[in-house]
């Protein structure tokens, strides 16, 4: 009977009925996503008949005007990849997310694929050109220079992944961000302005002048709590042309050594510097900075090299940690940014503060046989920005120490 009773009380469910949904309701209810990734006749018809629509103009402004943006870029398979038979296991699936399918096996021999999920704020893959890279990602930074501001470019990844072809490009095929930048910097100059470049490279915490015979320099701060680079020689350049022939030459003055993971690695930090001065005053007006960082590596890769390829692995892993947490320190807006943590990130600090604005762009090799260090070069670049959006609950896991970062770096 008490039972019965409780029934009676309980308020009745009543069925919901199934919503329509017309035609003029669903034409409002359009995706909202990145019209770049569709062609542009397919993305005139359907902007033109309403089913998808551009992201919102305040969106789009907030992500231009970020203070830090991370790309990710995928090489396509080589011909030495493909013929041993490597298959490719990194997919864009937009222009903002990314999938690296790890391919692994059980204690009994079971095969199986590990996804891993990233959101960035830009993603390229092998169909993408450099040119594409610069109108998305660098261009931006031109702005930033012509409003007193600091720019800088970041190359990073593991080594053979297609840093130095996004920076320089290759002669009679495609053209880098080095040259696209100056070119556009060049085209917005004023009379009264002139272009100033200096070269140099960390090699071991220590500075070295790429176009001074390789000087050794000296990073100092003043009473303002500027670093100042003594010995640090400035060239002034007329044209593009002859600032690509002054990289060239400083390029051939690296660092490299050979290392399990590749024959001729670079083992530096490469940092050019293109300052914009007003020629009555000769004051700094704005900066243009790019950097090409040494290839990441862990520390199984170097088993078999010498003692002092271990200690150049063990510097150029610590500076990319100190790295990462100055950019992310920027990215959040906090007081205290640790730019003391290298010697990279020291000389780098004016870039790190006051009216700046930084693209890091990581490059991945789409091959099966590297895809523990496309893994790496993805957490890092996913720690940088800390985008929690996208992600699956394993590879939160995976990603959410840094200590395991730490243990590949050799020496560490």
């Amino acid at each position: 009977n008490m039972q019965d009773t409780r029934r009676s009380n309980a308020p009745t469910q009543m069925k919901k009925r199934p919503k329509v949904v017309n035609a003029d309701d669903r034409a409002g209810q359009a995706k909202t996503f990145d019209p770049k990734t569709l062609p542009a006749s397919v993305r005139q018809a359907a902007t033109k008949a309403g089913v998808v629509q551009q992201a919102p103009a305040r969106q789009r402004a907030a992500k231009q005007t970020s203070r830090i943006c991370v790309c990710v870029r995928k090489r396509p398979l080589n011909r030495s990849e493909a013929g041993r038979g490597e298959q490719d296991v990194c997919r864009a699936n937009s222009s903002s997310d990314m999938t690296l399918m790890v391919p692994k096996v059980k204690v009994d021999l079971t095969k199986y694929t590990e996804r891993h999920n990233f959101v960035f704020d830009e993603v390229f893959d092998e169909h993408d050109t450099n040119e594409d890279i610069y109108e998305r990602a660098a261009k931006p930074l031109v702005d930033t220079v012509f409003e007193k501001g600091a720019a800088t470019c970041f190359a990073f990844g593991q080594t053979g992944s297609g840093k130095t072809y996004t920076m320089m490009g290759k002669p009679g095929l495609e053209l880098g961000l080095y040259y696209q930048a100056c070119r556009d910097i060049y085209d917005r100059l004023e009379p009264t302005q002139k272009i100033m470049v200096s070269f140099f490279e960390i090699y071991g915490g220590k500075l070295f002048d790429l176009l001074n015979g390789r000087s050794k320099l000296c990073a100092r701060e003043d009473a303002k709590s500027n670093v100042n680079i003594v010995g640090l020689t400035e060239h002034a350049i007329g044209d593009v042309d002859s600032l690509c022939n002054l990289i060239d030459f400083g390029n051939t003055q690296r660092a490299s050594g050979e290392t399990g993971a590749n024959k001729e690695s670079s083992r530096s930090h490469a940092i050019l510097q293109i300052a914009v001065k007003t020629i009555r005053t000769d004051k700094l007006y704005g900066k243009f900075t790019f950097i090409d960082l040494a290839g990441s590596e862990r520390g199984a890769d170097t088993m078999n090299s010498e003692k002092q390829t271990r200690i150049e692995g063990a510097e150029i892993n610590k500076s990319l940690l100190a790295l990462k947490e100055c950019i992310r320190s920027l990215d959040q807006g906090h007081k205290h940014v640790p730019f003391r943590g290298s010697k990279l990130t020291e000389v780098l600090r004016d870039s790190f503060i006051g009216n700046c604005r930084t693209v890091m762009i990581a490059n991945i090799s789409p091959s099966s046989a590297s895809c523990e260090h496309s893994l790496n070069t993805l957490r890092y670049a996913d720690r940088v920005k800390e985008l929690k959006e996208g992600k699956d609950g394993k590879d939160g896991k995976g990603s959410d120490s840094d200590n395991e970062w730490l243990g590949e770096a050799p020496g560490l």
